[in-house]
């Protein structure tokens, strides 16, 4: 072993005492019959495993944390996109407009999820400023309406995080060279055609950090879901990490948590392994 790497060993074994040695372990408890308080425990091999794919809520969640995922990688890319081309602009207000855009990010999830509570109240802000301007019709029960609540829940996601994206594709438009710009011009590349042809294919490493990043945010989504409706109405807004969260802490089955955890910890690794292999392919393409 080379003598730099042996800076690395107080850092590794930290990290191997303080996440992986209690990750496996843990993992370990999803093949027992472990209560989460008492010393002794079984193996029952499978059973826990067997017991989830049988378990209608697991699957109901697993539904809305893919449609979740995908929804907010979708849109939350669209819209840093925009903005970054937006704030890339020559306009005199731009730097204003990064921080402003920028600032949602910085908050606390939890912070950011009690804020749109309290706007996505019946008589909260929202509904108010509908009223102001005499749209009244377009008041809704945000967080308690079944049929849109994931959504409500989706879109303070995308407005904390869109910024966020904004600075990571801004990086990859502001590292293309002027130069190139130029060219299209001479060519008679209007913005459309300059954008498709030229930017989209030099911000292919940017935009797979941002879907990536985004992706796997999106597949463990939890504290804004808990603070904001707790899985409710119903199971509407129900996610993985809300039904492991209930299945441990409030009915103590942490064996049954703990296998639930272990098919998504693989079901992350799962998607995002395809997901880079796939944008690694079209980021060598576009090159």
């Amino acid at each position: 072993m080379s003598v730099p790497w042996w800076f690395t060993l107080p850092a590794l074994a930290f990290f191997g005492f303080a996440v992986l040695v209690p990750s496996a372990r843990g993992a370990l408890y999803a093949f027992t019959d472990w209560n989460g308080i008492s010393a002794d425990y079984a193996f029952v091999g499978l059973d826990r495993f067997r017991e989830l794919l049988g378990d209608e809520k697991a699957r109901d969640a697993l539904g809305n944390t893919l449609l979740v995922a995908v929804a907010v990688t979708l849109v939350q890319n669209a819209v840093g996109l925009l903005l970054a081309l937006g704030v890339n602009s020559r306009i005199k207000s731009r730097n204003v407009l990064r921080v402003f855009f920028f600032a949602p990010a910085v908050i606390t999830p939890v912070v950011t999820a009690y804020l749109w509570k309290y706007l996505y109240s019946p008589e909260g802000a929202i509904n108010a400023a509908f009223e102001a301007v005499g749209l009244g019709a377009l008041r809704q029960d945000w967080l308690g309406d079944p049929d849109i609540a994931l959504w409500s829940v989706v879109a303070v996601i995308v407005w904390q995080f869109a910024g966020y994206s904004m600075v990571i594709f801004l990086a990859g438009l502001q590292s293309i060279p002027r130069e190139i710009h130029e060219a299209a011009d001479v060519d008679g590349a209007g913005a459309v055609r300059r954008f498709w042809y030229v930017v989209r294919p030099m911000l292919a490493p940017a935009t797979t950090i941002n879907l990536m990043l985004s992706m796997i945010g999106g597949l463990k989504l939890f504290d804004q879901v808990w603070v904001m409706t707790q899985g409710g109405p119903g199971r509407a807004t129900d996610t993985l990490s809300t039904v492991i969260y209930r299945e441990a802490f409030q009915f103590n089955e942490y064996a049954y948590s703990t296998a639930m955890a272990v098919v998504l910890t693989l079901f992350v690794i799962v998607i995002s392994g395809f997901q880079y292999g796939y944008l690694s392919r079209q980021e060598r393409r576009a090159s």
